[in-house]
């Protein structure tokens, strides 16, 4: 990739009140982080210097006016600086969830969203946010996913995937009541979700990954004695989708199926519900976790934990999982850049 095809890659310092911008400083303190993208930081000045001050680090950045000087710039080895005025520090509690916060993470990846539909950011990568303080702030769906997609105006199917390493989950189903799971199954879901995550997984670099799609229900569903959403439903998508050409493998009762996929059988597992996934995701390796926002017009991917109030402002986040949130955006920015 030569210095000219870098993607330009939008991060934001998340939720002000939790780690997100200590995580922006070690991230960009990492050396070489340049030479994957040419980065542009948005963010409120006085939040930027905070997260510097609380990580023990100064990180240099070039200051920008606009979204649209970020490509042209000449020179790419400092990360550059879009100041905003979202939020004051006055109006910061750390550790605590705040409708202040919440819209000012709204009123930031907005504007990131904005220069993507200009073609002036080609990746989102994102600072944990706090989704009880964006609906507090103005958010008015169940997630920012939903959010993410109505504003690009997306029609198509989308979900998110949960990432860990070479190891990539998607749901069927997401933020929803459990006892409403089982409703929205259907072989044209299970069959979306798979050919998308597929897809995606090609984009950030897995040439010819290996699909295997869990089951619904305990043991998978003893031959239809504990449920037949697996005879009805997914067993039909499977086959559907193995016609088309895709190596997909299922269903596999979800009690095991990682355990397949932990020792390099498949690289990416389609589950039925959030929990069922999440679960064996976060216990792999919480601390290194991505969730990747599929099926949009542009790759968004933030760390899979969250804001962590309990520790905000003492110095010890770990950026593991932010790193690894933004090296696939670089991947799939980069992918995007290809003719």
């Amino acid at each position: 990739m030569t210095q000219q095809k870098l993607p330009v890659v939008a991060l934001t310092l998340g939720d002000a009140a939790g780690i997100g911008p200590e995580l922006i400083a070690r991230l960009l303190s990492q050396p070489g982080i340049t030479e994957q993208a040419n980065i542009v930081l948005l963010g409120d000045p006085w939040l930027w210097q905070d997260g510097q001050n609380i990580a023990d680090l100064q990180v240099e950045t070039q200051a920008v006016s606009s979204l649209a000087q970020v490509r042209v710039r000449p020179d790419t080895h400092l990360p550059a600086f879009l100041a905003t005025n979202t939020i004051a520090a006055d109006q910061v509690m750390r550790s605590q969830s705040q409708a202040a916060c919440g819209a000012a993470v709204l009123k930031v990846l907005n504007l990131c969203m904005d220069g993507t539909q200009r073609g002036e950011v080609d990746a989102i990568c994102f600072a944990p946010l706090n989704k009880f303080a964006m609906k507090q702030g103005g958010l008015k769906h169940d997630d920012e996913l939903h959010h993410f997609a109505e504003y690009l105006g997306v029609t198509g199917y989308f979900c998110e995937f949960n990432t860990l390493g070479d190891l990539w989950t998607s749901r069927v189903s997401s933020h929803i009541p459990l006892k409403d799971a089982a409703a929205t199954l259907s072989t044209e879901r299970i069959v979306e979700a798979t050919r998308l995550i597929y897809k995606s997984l090609q984009a950030s670099g897995t040439a010819e990954p290996k699909v295997a799609v869990a089951a619904f229900n305990p043991h998978g569903g003893d031959g239809g004695t504990c449920g037949r959403e697996e005879i009805d439903i997914i067993e039909p998508a499977v086959k559907l989708l193995r016609g088309s050409g895709f190596p997909v493998d299922g269903p596999f009762p979800a009690d095991t199926i990682f355990l397949k996929a932990r020792e390099g059988q498949y690289q990416a597992i389609v589950t039925m519900y959030h929990d069922q996934g999440q679960i064996a995701i976060k216990l792999l390796g919480f601390s290194k976790g991505v969730t990747v926002q599929g099926g949009l017009p542009i790759p968004i991917t933030t760390p899979a934990h969250g804001t962590a109030y309990d520790i905000a402002g003492l110095g010890k986040a770990d950026v593991n999982a932010m790193l690894n949130a933004f090296n696939i955006a670089c991947r799939m920015g980069a992918a995007r850049l290809q003719p």
